[in-house]
């Protein structure tokens, strides 16, 4: 019998905006971050889970956020996007799927991220069962360019890799 493990891979790509408005609080990565603005949206518009929930969904060819989790249902009015990476951490766990690590970018001009990056990682590694060094957050501006340079909006870009194990043939 052949001792070896066969798995395959897959990589998906996710990318979310939202614009920043007033009188609502700023979720980015899973954490409340303090900031006079927050992101307008039919959930609580945190774009890096959302750009999170993107890739891995299109990892395994299950869509994407819109289709599972639609802005025109009221049950996602409002609703913390942790509570939807569950359901997705859920969902490809019952088809085999594990993460192998993910890779997310937010590109904000304000408010400076750098000091609330290692408490992303640890409450994305912790929604996903996965190892905190697994998880990679970065933080970029854009410069003063667009939108985003401007102060009016907030984007996030994930990559995540996927791996599950595949029946052995004899």
């Amino acid at each position: 019998m052949n001792g070896d493990i066969n798995y395959e891979y897959r990589t998906g790509i996710g990318t979310d905006i939202h614009r920043l408005v007033e009188s609502r609080p700023l979720k980015l990565g899973g954490i409340l971050i303090p900031f006079e603005k927050g992101l307008l949206a039919h959930s609580d518009g945190d774009v890096a889970l959302h750009a999170m929930i993107d890739a891995i969904l299109g990892a395994t060819g299950l869509g994407d956020i819109g289709m599972i989790f639609p802005d025109t249902d009221p049950q996602f009015a409002g609703i913390d996007s942790k509570e939807l990476v569950l359901k997705v951490k859920e969902y490809i766990t019952h088809k085999n799927w594990e993460i192998v690590n993910i890779d997310i970018t937010i590109t904000t001009e304000e408010p400076k991220l750098g000091q609330y990056k290692a408490q992303m990682k640890r409450c994305i590694a912790s929604l996903l069962g996965i190892d905190f060094l697994n998880v990679n957050v970065k933080a970029k501006t854009n410069e003063g360019l667009g939108e985003i340079g401007q102060g009016l909006a907030i984007s996030a870009i994930a990559a995540v890799l996927l791996r599950r194990r595949l029946k052995r043939t004899l």
